[in-house]
């Protein structure tokens, strides 16, 4: 399958069309695989509660080798590792104090994501959000989310983005997401090629 174009971008659709492509039906059922845009404005953001016990921290704070590991917990299998981690620091919009995480009681880093800041655009967008699998269900991603987002408008944004999982068998993601003010803005186009290009 080709990198799949926004639903929404009409001229990309047609451009694709023109050489064989359709959207691919299949890809659209509850296990399809495909991804939407949600965002949201940061104009009323609710205060982030954690549990007893739970503290926000920045990557700044805990380090190279803490911040991999939040990944790694929350993303495994992965192949991200500590030697990759300085160049996704040297990235134009990373920042050290917009990549948030929350520290359980025992130090674990149970929750993290990381807050790519457009500022001639004053936008952000968190990419990844993850949690570790012992600590989810308690409300960690929500109130990371909410903290961030919090970090984000005084950074400068007035909008934030993510983009999740959109297949209705995939309704984790979006249901977080959706619980902290974003909506769709657009969603992929999953394409097939079905026929050769005139």
């Amino acid at each position: 399958m080709p990198s799949a174009p926004s639903a929404a971008d009409d001229f990309a659709l047609q451009r694709w069309a023109a050489h064989g492509y359709e959207t691919d039906s299949a890809s659209l059922g509850d296990a399809g695989y495909w991804t939407q845009l949600n965002e949201r404005d940061l104009t009323d953001v609710e205060q982030p509660v954690l549990p007893a016990g739970f503290r926000f921290r920045t990557a700044d704070e805990v380090g190279p080798k803490a911040a991999v590991q939040a990944h790694l917990d929350a993303w495994t299998p992965s192949t991200y590792k500590t030697e990759g981690y300085p160049g996704v620091r040297q990235t134009t919009a990373y920042r050290g104090d917009l990549h948030i995480l929350v520290e359980a009681p025992d130090g674990t880093m149970g929750s993290s994501t990381i807050m790519w800041l457009d500022e001639a655009n004053k936008a952000a967008e968190f990419e990844p959000v993850g949690t570790h699998p012992d600590f989810r269900r308690l409300g960690l991603g929500r109130a990371m989310l909410l903290h961030g987002m919090l970090l984000a408008r005084a950074a400068g944004a007035t909008r934030m983005t993510v983009a999740c999982l959109s297949a209705p068998g995939h309704p984790a993601a979006r249901g977080l997401f959706y619980s902290v003010g974003f909506r769709k803005f657009t969603w992929e186009a999953p394409l097939i090629r079905t026929e050769a290009a005139d």
